[in-house]
Order: structure tokens, then sequence, then C-alpha cells
């Protein structure tokens, strides 16, 4: 069965919300001033700049968190048809992309931009956020014909 864009669009932006909301309480309000910080230990001034973020930059990690909850349910549908409908499945959807993400903000912490208490707790944060996300979007994805 071929996968139903509208509701992998539809769900896909329900899911990026939650990483809006989620990612931005994270990292803009409770671990703020550990990642400036961290950042700063790394290179003065550098976590000053990203307190500071412009409007521009805040549009791209919206837009960019958009598209990930895109990824996300599409990841979903694809995986539907072998694991079933269902949190448990979207929940598959989110540890993929977890696994990714950790393998590639690792960096962060082997180049001490991050210290690995920081990068640990974000990182659990992010894998309930995608969670939470994926199961968002899974509940407004159906395949075409079914209600």
């Amino acid at each position: 069965m071929a996968i139903n864009t509208s509701k992998v669009v539809v769900g896909g932006l329900a899911a990026g919300v939650v990483l809006n909301i989620i990612d931005y309480v994270a990292a803009g309000v409770l671990l703020a001033d550990r990642m400036a910080a961290d950042a700063n230990a790394f290179q003065p001034g550098l976590g000053d700049s990203m307190a500071a973020m412009t409007g521009g930059q805040i549009a791209g990690m919206v837009i960019m968190n958009l598209l990930v909850g895109m990824l996300l349910v599409w990841t979903y549908a694809g995986f539907r048809p072998r694991f079933g409908p269902g949190p448990k499945t979207a929940t598959y959807a989110a540890l993929v992309f977890f696994a990714l993400g950790i393998v590639l903000t690792s960096g962060y912490m082997n180049m001490g931009i991050m210290s690995s208490g920081l990068w640990l707790t974000y990182s659990a944060i992010w894998l309930v956020n995608l969670i939470l996300a994926a199961i968002v979007g899974a509940m407004l994805y159906s395949e075409e014909g079914t209600a």
C-alpha cells in the first residue's frame, strides 16, 4: 500500500510542533545556562552568541524540526506495514532517529563543545522528544482509504 503523503505532512507538522516545543523548553530554558557555559569553556564568547540567536536562526531551527517531524512520520508510515500501526511502531521510528542523532551529535562532546553530562542529559531529552513526537504524528497518520 502506498504511503499517504498528505497524512505524512499533517502528522509530520504535528510531530514538528512537539519537537519545537520540547526543544525550546530543553535548550532554550532548562539547559540554556549549561549549554552556554560549556560552549564558552570551549571558546570564550561562543555560548553568548548561541544565547542571542537571530530571528533567521530561530526560523531555521523551527523549519528543521518541522522537516524532522515529517521525516519521522514518513519513516513510521514505512514501518507500519511491517510492524503494524500504533505507538510501538512509532517508537521504532523514533529510535532510528535517536540512533542517528546521538552518532551525529557525539561530535559536540568529542570536540569539547559539550560536556559528557550535558550531552547525556540532552540525549535523554531528545529520546523522549522523538518518541512523543512520533506518537503524536502516528495518531494523525492513516493509510489511504482508512479512517
